[in-house]
């Protein structure tokens, strides 16, 4: 079986990174696994990428960073007709205008498409005009999609609600956001950490950019945080240099720091004490399950509908409000271990293994693959008779 994904770039970002990870696991798993990359650029490219086989179009005559999405519409139909994939494997939210695209242009030589859904879909953050439009572009998408993929089984009503679609088209496959290998480094870097300071070292990872809502995490921890805390952003982005000077401005200038983008995460877990988490809407976040994995308390917005089942209804850490500024004040302010519950959360992380959810997929990929041979058949055997 042969399984295209199809990525813009190496820029980091979570449904990036998974996705690589998972090809990687199914080449591993002697599947046919090709990575079409829209284009070679980005800091975000991990390890597991050495043993794929990625494609690219032909070289550009201008960047395509500001049209990575038109671009991927106008290229990817070739690498399709050359390659000829069983399953088109659609990563995240962002990817879905190319992959209703590519059943618009390619026909009947699509290949069915499998989609993760990975981000919330309510988006109460948007304005109430935007959201009316992006609730009917989910309803337009929908039937353009084989297969839908929700990552914790909490998002499956929301998916059958925004996107009108029948439960029997969703699958539920936990986001293989670690490793079984990884899981037993953070625990062994957590056990040689020896703590000798003072105050409380909080951390948090990803894009520095208006869906984290940083602002609003920074504000808290100047009027929650202590006499010796520390907060690490860990990653980059558009808002950076937005947000080192409200850093300036706030007075953390000496307990804040801009980590920049890290490629190995799990040493700055392990060192951590708390996970803060600020977004305005996420959906099965993989640094999430990281912290998990590490035993760290969390302190999060309810960005997603999958967060409670996630956090064990708010036992394993504290969900506070989307743009709840003073709850998250106060969450910092009263933060304290718990480290009868690390146990809980190395379990709880347990259940969204790439090992685990990488055999998973490829089933759901061969059944789909099936179901389409199928329905081929019966439409030829139809043409045939008289």
């Amino acid at each position: 079986m042969k399984i295209l994904t199809f990525l813009h770039s190496f820029e980091p970002g979570g449904v990036e990174r998974v996705a690589l990870r998972l090809a990687a696991f199914w080449q591993k798993q002697r599947l046919d696994a090709p990575v079409f990359m829209g284009r070679p650029d980005g800091a975000g490219r991990i390890a597991e990428t050495e043993s794929l086989r990625l494609i690219y179009p032909a070289p550009p005559l201008i960047s395509t960073a500001w049209i990575e999405t038109i671009w991927m519409i106008a290229t990817l139909p070739h690498a399709i007709r050359r390659e000829r994939p069983d399953i088109l494997f659609c990563a995240g939210n962002s990817y879905s205008v190319v992959a209703v695209a590519m059943k618009l242009l390619l026909g009947s030589e699509c290949p069915p498409i499998v989609a993760k859904i990975s981000n919330d879909l309510d988006r109460r953050d948007m304005p109430g005009p935007a959201r009316w439009f992006y609730h009917l572009w989910l309803r337009i998408q929908a039937p353009f999609l084989d297969q839908i993929v929700a990552m914790e089984a909490a998002m499956k009503p929301e998916i059958t609600r925004c996107m009108a679609i029948p439960k029997d088209r969703i699958a539920v496959i936990a986001d293989p956001a670690i490793s079984e290998c990884e899981i037993r480094r953070l625990a062994r870097l957590r056990k040689n950490i020896v703590k000798q300071r003072s105050g409380r070292r909080f951390v948090a990872v990803g894009r520095l950019t208006r869906q984290k809502n940083l602002p609003m995490m920074l504000r808290a921890f100047a009027k929650g945080s202590i006499s010796g805390d520390r907060l690490t952003l860990v990653g980059d982005g558009s808002q950076r240099k937005s947000l080192e000077a409200l850093g300036r401005s706030l007075g953390l200038k000496d307990s804040v720091e801009f980590a920049g983008h890290v490629d190995d995460v799990a040493p700055l877990l392990a060192q951590a004490d708390f996970y803060v988490m600020s977004s305005h809407y996420e959906g099965v976040p993989a640094v999430l399950i990281e912290a998990l994995a590490a035993g760290l308390p969390i302190i999060t917005t309810h960005c997603s509908n999958a967060i409670s089942a996630m956090l064990d209804g708010g036992r394993l850490g504290r969900i506070i409000a989307p743009g709840d500024e003073q709850g998250m004040a106060q969450a910092i302010r009263f933060a304290a271990p718990d480290f009868h519950l690390d146990a809980d959360r190395v379990a709880r992380a347990k259940q969204f293994t790439l090992e685990k959810s990488g055999r998973l997929y490829a089933s759901l990929f061969a059944a789909a693959a099936d179901r389409q041979r199928g329905e081929r058949d019966v439409l030829e055997i139809r043409s045939l008779k008289p």
